[in-house]
């Protein structure tokens, strides 16, 4: 496994993406896995360390993220710019055909990809998002993201992440430290969460006063899909799941029961039935 960055260009100049990079650069299949809203590339550890025995895993850290830069225009934090990035990044390492898992927002941007012409992606891996998000999900994330708040020590950091992202699940009490970890960073007087609350303002503009929606490229996607749902989630609803499975059939679902908004895919009950899709539909 190693650490990289990759430079990409938006309207305001160029900055850097970050990216772990796991298993065999010659392996036969790439899998990339991309996080959600205000999360980064270490969600992915324990799922990539598994992909990586027979697969190259690319875990990036989305712009305004972890430890890429973060944007000088807020406007800039749109689907376009980050599947731009991610087209970057997988001619820097050599991509061509690849294997997507996208949680939430990386759900999101997979779609967007998958479902236009030529697209690199093979197979699609969706967690626990769909083509449209409900209000109720978007009023409560938008509740904590764009606070800056400052936290006087870890402990402080693990308490409001324990609280702002209680639905996911399966997460131990080191599961929950790995998390505080890598989503916070620290500052002369404290830590503060290791993302542009920025990030907030162009995916609320979108999904809540536009209705933005992207079934035109969830209808297109011709490539196998698997659906990743959480019993308890607010962001993919039974309702929605429905439709996702009559406008795409040849999709398939897995639900994860007693669990929000994400699962986690931490634990060999998530992971396994992932590598079992995957080894079916190579």
């Amino acid at each position: 496994m190693s650490d990289g960055k990759v430079r990409c260009i938006s309207r305001h100049g160029f900055h850097h993406v970050a990216y772990r990079d796991w298993g065999n650069p010659r392996a036969k299949h790439t899998v990339m896995c991309v996080h959600g809203l205000t999360r980064n590339s270490r969600d992915f550890d324990v799922l990539a360390a598994r992909l990586s025995a027979d697969s190259r895993v690319i875990c990036p850290d989305l712009v305004g993220r972890g430890k890429s830069d973060w944007l000088s225009d807020p406007a800039d934090y749109n689907l376009l710019q980050y599947n731009m990035d991610m087209t970057v990044l997988a001619a820097k390492v050599g991509l061509q055909d690849l294997t997507w898992i996208g949680t939430s927002l990386g759900g999101l941007m997979g779609m967007a990809l998958a479902g236009i012409e030529n697209s690199p992606i093979n197979r699609l891996v969706v967690n626990d998002v769909a083509p449209v998000i409900p209000r109720p999900a978007l009023r409560r994330i938008t509740s904590y993201v764009e606070e800056r708040r400052h936290f006087p020590d870890l402990a402080s950091v693990e308490s409001h992440l324990r609280t702002t992202l209680e639905p996911f699940a399966p997460m131990t009490d080191d599961d929950w430290a790995h998390m505080t970890e890598h989503s916070s960073v620290e500052v002369a007087d404290g830590f503060l969460m290791h993302h542009d609350p920025d990030i907030m303002q162009n995916f609320r503009r979108y999904w809540v006063f536009t209705h933005f929606s992207l079934w035109r490229y969830w209808d297109k996607i011709t490539c196998p899909v698997l659906i990743l749902r959480g019993t308890e989630s607010d962001f993919l609803t039974e309702n929605l799941l429905d439709e996702m499975l009559q406008r795409l059939p040849h999709a398939q679902a897995i639900e994860f029961e007693g669990v929000g908004h994400t699962p986690t895919l931490n634990v060999p009950e998530q992971i396994d039935p992932i590598l079992d899709w995957l080894a079916d539909v190579r």
